[in-house]
């Protein structure tokens, strides 16, 4: 609070204590290397994905993954969310 009054302010010491700090990026949880068949059918599940995060966290990590916008907009790959099955 800003005054004009020195004696309507105070100095007091705040202590913050932090309690996450994100200092480590997610992280795909291995090396993936993925080849597709020319022959490979349609709906054929290519590579199951996940990853990792360092920093802990309380309720558990969820993550997302999404196709470069130039594989969005075909139709020959899609991803699925398998909630971590």
């Amino acid at each position: 609070i800003v005054s004009d009054n020195p004696k309507q302010s105070s100095r007091v010491p705040v202590f913050i204590k932090v309690l996450d700090v994100n200092d480590n990026a997610p992280e795909f949880a291995m090396f993936y290397e993925t080849f597709v068949c020319e022959n490979a059918k349609a709906e054929q599940l290519i590579q199951t994905l996940s990853a990792v995060d360092k920093d802990d966290s309380y309720s558990g990590h969820q993550f997302s993954f999404s196709l470069a916008p130039e594989a969005a907009s075909s139709s020959n790959f899609t991803l699925q969310d398998n909630r971590g099955e």
